[in-house]
Formats: C-alpha cells, structure tokens, sequence
C-alpha cells in the first residue's frame, strides 16, 4: 500500500538494507584543477559571454562531484576489466541544501537512452535531489544507490518510510569498458554526491564521461556558462543578471560530422573510425538562476538541441539524446508549509536571452569535452584518439587564410 503526498511517498525501504553501508567522506576543500587547454585556449572564437568559471558552476549554488574508475588494460575479461567509467553528480543547490528541490523540465530529442524520475519531473514540476550520470549497465546500481545514500543522511520519516524518484541518465562505455562487469558500486555514487563542489571543475575522461567518445574522438565531460542581461520588466532600461550553465557527457556523433564553428573539422581529420552509423548518446544538464517555471525550463533544455546541432549531430536512431533543465530560483517553493507560496518568474517574450546562451553554452561544451582530454586505451586494446590541438590549430588558421 502506497500513500503520496507531497514530499512523502511510503514504501518498504527494507530492500534497501545492504546499500546503505556507504562511505561517508570528509567535506574538505577540493583544489582548483590545474590549468589545461580548454577551446578557448585554442584561439576559437565562441558566441556569447562566458562566467568566471565557464562551467555551470557559474549558477551560485550549483555543486559537481565525479567518481572516476580506470583500472586494468589488455584483453575483455567479464568482470574484471579493463575498467573505463565512472560516476557524475550535480547538486542543484549543493550538499548543504540538498532536500530542497528546483523547479525543472526535461526534453527528449531521440529517446535511444535512459533517464530515470523524469515522468514525476514532468508531473509534479520538480527536481527532487541531485542529477547522476553514469554508464548504461550501471543506471540501476546508481538509482538505488542514491536513494540509500540520501536514507543514510537524512533517515526515512517519523513512521520509517522515505520517498524518492532519483534521476539518473546514461551513456554507453562499451568500447572502452568492460560495461557488463557493474564496476559501479554504491560507494562511488555516494564519493561523487559527497565530494561535490563549486568553482573550476574538470573535464574529459572524469566521471560518468571516463570511458566516453564524441565524434569517434575521446569524448566525455565538459561544461561551459554565459552571463546574461534579460529586461526586468519594471522599465525601459532595467535589466536583470542571469547565468546559464551546461554540462554534457558526451558520447555521441561520428568522426565525419564533427564541425567547430561552422568548420568540417571532422573531415579534415578523417584517421581511423570504427563506426558504420550512429550509436552513441548525449545528456544535457542545463543550470540556471533565472526565475523560470517547468514548462518554461522545458522550453529551455529543448534550445540544447540547436547547440548540439552546431557540433555537427544530427540525432541518429541510435543516439540516446536526453537534456534536463533546473532553476535554483525560488528556494523553498516545494514547501508543504506554508500551503500557499510566492514565487517570483518571468514572461516567455523576455526568454530570448536565455535561448540563445543555452545554444552557445551547449555548443561550447561539447566542444570543451573533446578538447580538455585525451588519448585513452581501454577493453581489448581499443584505442580512442583525442582532438589533435596542433591540427585542429592548423585547421582554424587554414580556414581563417584560405589559399
């Protein structure tokens, strides 16, 4: 027998048991990561204004945590390795403001791929917890894994019942994985959720992206943000500073579509492939301050297409491309008491602003996670590439100069 109510929904947790024996670690300071080349590092030239940061850390409050696990080399062996995969976590509000949830909304461009809660995100409006990233074999593991995590830090309610419908998205590792072998346990899920944190975060091979390829280069993690001016609507001339911030894992897109700011970068550096069509994916997470409600955060993650689309995608059958979007606006708006709440949001005519830096952000860090990596060797020897720097360098100035 169930019995939901808003922020209660009862169920056994018995099952639940054996997962709660998570390792709790210590909220110390992460260190900034040290400086690589990111595009920009690279002389290309992207549309819009980017935050300190230019990662969707940029968004006050919003929190990043990976779990990361390389292990083994050489031949498959079902459940030893080699391992190349991981686990990613957004908090929306951070570890500290955890249970208080954001308005969200979520789009699908090709359903090939999974992304667990969204049917209650697109019911009820909210996004309950954090957003966890893994690969596709290890949904399960993370979906249960949060939820015993969040039972041994917060505990069931007064009658030993808790409720929780985690979102979890995947992409697909196999080539350089051995994905069938759950080398994703609960404690990485909890390390990712626990060691979460603002400011410069890495990208490329880390978390859920370890093991990931972005047209048939290594692919995996990257973020961007822009800063925003949207008219405030009290006035002619006021305005209203607003951030966006994307992260992408990326795992999508064959060699010969890849395209940089409208440059076939991709057919300029054709080298070997390994795929005949498109199999791959992509998650989007959008992050924002801006006052937005769910249908209108909806409208948002589906502007994510328009910057994939930039980087040359064109959504295979095969492509899991599944985009989530958050506001960290309106604290406190899930709040039973009191019954009634405020909220501040803004007209759908003053979104355009937002649109066009969800476009440029998602863009930008696609972009980010091929060239903020590197080569990687994984199961049977399987060799992915990174983005050649000197190359794609060439390939700018040739364009820039043509003969």
């Amino acid at each position: 027998m169930t019995n939901r109510t808003h922020g209660i929904y009862k169920t056994c947790v018995c099952a639940l048991v054996p997962l709660l024996a998570l390792t709790t670690l210590a909220r110390e300071p992460i260190p900034a990561p040290p400086k690589i080349e990111r595009a920009r590092d690279l002389g290309i030239r992207f549309d819009g204004t980017p935050g300190k940061f230019n990662a969707i850390t940029d968004v006050p409050g919003v929190e990043v945590g990976y779990a990361t696990l390389i292990k083994g080399e050489g031949k498959l062996e079902r459940g030893k390795g080699p391992v190349r995969t991981g686990v990613t976590a957004i908090l929306p509000r951070g570890l500290s403001e955890m249970n208080d949830s954001v308005f969200a909304g979520h789009f699908s461009l090709n359903g090939n791929g999974e992304m667990t809660g969204t049917a209650w995100v697109e019911e009820g409006g909210f996004l309950e917890g954090p957003i966890v990233l893994t690969n596709t074999h290890s949904v399960g593991v993370a979906r249960d894994a949060m939820i015993a995590w969040r039972l041994a830090h917060g505990g069931p309610d007064a009658e030993g019942f808790a409720w929780s419908l985690p979102v979890v998205a995947e992409t697909w590792d196999g080539w350089l994985n051995d994905v069938d072998g759950f080398h994703v346990k609960p404690e990485h899920v909890g390390r990712a959720i626990e060691t979460a944190h603002g400011g410069a975060i890495e990208e490329g091979s880390v978390g859920g992206g370890t093991g990931m390829i972005c047209y048939e280069f290594k692919g995996g993690t990257g973020t961007a943000s822009r800063t925003v001016a949207a008219a405030a609507g009290r006035g002619p001339s006021e305005t209203s500073e607003y951030t966006i911030g994307v992260l992408v894992q990326a795992n999508c897109g064959r060699r010969p579509q890849l395209t940089i700011r409208g440059l076939p970068v991709g057919k300029e550096i054709p080298g070997s492939v390994y795929k005949q069509q498109e199999t791959g994916s992509i998650i989007i997470v959008i992050a924002t301050d801006a006052p937005l409600l769910p249908h209108q955060l909806k409208r948002l993650a589906r502007r994510a297409s328009l910057g994939l689309a930039r980087t040359g995608s064109v959504s295979g059958n095969g492509s899991g491309d599944l985009f989530i979007a958050f506001s960290t606006a309106n604290p406190h708006a899930a709040d039973s008491s009191p019954p009634t709440r405020t909220i501040e949001t803004m007209p759908n005519d003053l979104m355009d602003p937002l649109f066009t830096a969800t476009v440029e952000a998602t863009e930008e860090a696609i972009i980010n996670a091929l060239i903020d990596n590197h080569d990687m060797t994984g199961r049977d020897n399987h060799n992915v590439p990174a983005l050649p720097h000197d190359r794609l360098r060439e390939i700018l100035k040739e364009y820039s100069h043509p003969h």
